[in-house]
């Protein structure tokens, strides 16, 4: 009998703010997770974006929109925070793939040169772009925060779990 060698895992990484995690960026995530063994989801400290909610609240976030995402991929995924360059959290996470979702053109302008500079700090990495559906490329995290502070309905746009919390905080910060 002739021993078969081990295959390797595949492991993607996805990373992001979610300030808050948008139905778009659940699209994203599900349908990167079929395509990989295990998919690490990355929140970003990224305090240059000012973020509404705390990184471990975003991490809560993601997390409790999971489970179904889990049961229909029979992927593993994971959430982590990271605060570096997201080529070393995604070596640090044992990935080979990230993954980055395009809505529209602009986002691309900018996705290929971050790809660009990634697979320069790292050409071990390669970068899947995957296109947003179209019934998710017009949501962006800063539109739902910007309808959500003016009390417009934002429960097509993110789970009710991060409506409440995201609510929440713009209570909070209102004061």
């Amino acid at each position: 009998m002739i021993a078969r060698p081990a295959v390797a895992r595949r492991v993607g990484f996805y990373a992001g703010t979610f300030d808050p995690v948008t139905t778009g960026h659940l699209d994203v995530i599900e349908r990167a997770a079929r395509l990989v063994d295990r998919l690490v989801i990355g929140v970003a400290h990224n305090p240059g974006k000012n973020p509404l909610m705390p990184v471990d609240e975003r991490m809560l976030c993601v997390e409790e929109a999971l489970p179904s995402i889990r049961q229909r991929t029979g992927s593993e995924i994971v959430v982590v925070a990271f605060h570096s360059l997201l080529v070393e959290a995604v070596r640090a996470n044992g990935a080979t793939l990230i993954f980055r979702g395009l809505r529209v053109l602009s986002d691309f302008d900018y996705e290929i040169q971050m790809s660009g500079v990634n697979r320069r700090l790292d050409g071990g990495i390669e970068t899947v772009f995957l296109m947003a559906s179209e019934r998710t490329q017009f949501i962006s995290s800063r539109l739902v925060k910007e309808i959500a502070s003016y009390k417009g309905d934002i429960s097509e746009f993110v789970t009710p779990a991060t409506q409440a919390r995201l609510l929440a905080r713009l209570a909070m910060r209102a004061g």
